[in-house]
């Protein structure tokens, strides 16, 4: 053959194989809840759906003794939950540490928080200690707990600074705030030093951000969430939703629990979204859930 007809033959064979590709070329993969995403600019890979411990500060899962609540955190790890989640001021940190111990520790994610308003602590013993007390050797995100006010920014410097040197000594990956009420909130867009935000969020304001930081119901102040939430993205950070289930109130309520996944994702646009479990039906149905709100 010579190579003008080889080259011919080539070239029609290419094509022809195209032409029986079309149509069959793998479609874009599905989002789930057991996927990864990484959280903005602190590059963490989390799966969407975080396992928290800190319904009514814990007592919840605390409730369960630690047998039972061993056997939910292997469960949900077993189906693909890999970011777990717990703070300072929970009942449930040392709970955890120990239903986490002897998975390999960079096959999951630990996120925790801190209390800010301790006096004369030094903050590298206090991370030592929560260290600890979660029998880990580090915490992949650390987070300032509660953050209600509209100073915050300035009063908790002592704390960032320590969370900064902390993660010179890689014993913290990366770091931000969980924060309560507007006035905290409006702080968010602009504060450089964050790299991830807790935010509440749910589709009619139950128990989220208002003009306080109490836990009550601002169904008027979800659009300014909301509008918070596209701008934190906007500026590189990750952003993790907590409160979907409304701090308890769409317990019976499954279209409700249904909206406000949707609303998360869909609407405010989270990254990746943190619910308190009980049973391993709730872990299914927020799987299911989340998945509904993906596709």
């Amino acid at each position: 053959m010579s190579p003008t007809t080889r080259r011919s033959f080539l070239k029609t064979g290419l094509a022809a194989g195209a032409m029986a590709t079309v149509g069959t070329l793998p479609l874009a993969a599905k989002r789930t809840a057991t996927d990864t995403v990484v959280l903005g600019r602190s590059k963490i890979e989390v799966t969407r759906l975080a396992f928290g411990t800190g319904t009514d500060g814990g007592a919840v899962q605390a409730a369960l003794g630690q047998k039972e609540f061993t056997s939910l955190v292997r469960y949900a790890y077993d189906h693909g939950i890999r970011f777990f989640e717990t703070a300072e001021a929970y009942q449930t940190p040392a709970m955890l540490g120990e239903a986490l111990k002897g998975l390999p520790r960079d096959s999951y994610q630990l996120m925790s928080k801190v209390t800010t308003f301790h006096e004369g602590i030094d903050p590298q013993a206090k991370f030592d200690e929560l260290r600890n007390t979660s029998k880990t050797e580090y915490f992949d995100i650390m987070l300032l707990h509660w953050q209600h006010t509209a100073d915050w920014p300035e009063t908790t410097k002592r704390w960032q600074d320590g969370i900064l040197a902390a993660q010179q000594r890689k014993i913290i990956r990366t770091h931000g705030a969980s924060v309560h009420g507007l006035p905290a909130l409006r702080q968010m867009p602009g504060t450089n030093w964050l790299d991830v935000g807790l935010i509440r969020i749910n589709h009619n304001g139950a128990r989220m951000d208002g003009p306080t930081y109490e836990d009550t119901n601002h169904p008027d102040n979800v659009s300014e969430v909301v509008d918070h939430i596209h701008q934190l993205k906007k500026e590189g950070l990750g952003v993790i939703g907590m409160k979907l289930c409304g701090g308890g109130q769409f317990e019976h309520s499954h279209d409700d629990r249904v909206k406000a996944m949707r609303f998360a994702f869909q609407n405010a646009g989270v990254d990746s979204a943190t619910i308190g479990f009980k049973s391993t039906q709730e872990i299914d149905e927020a799987i299911s859930n989340m998945n509904l709100a993906l596709a």
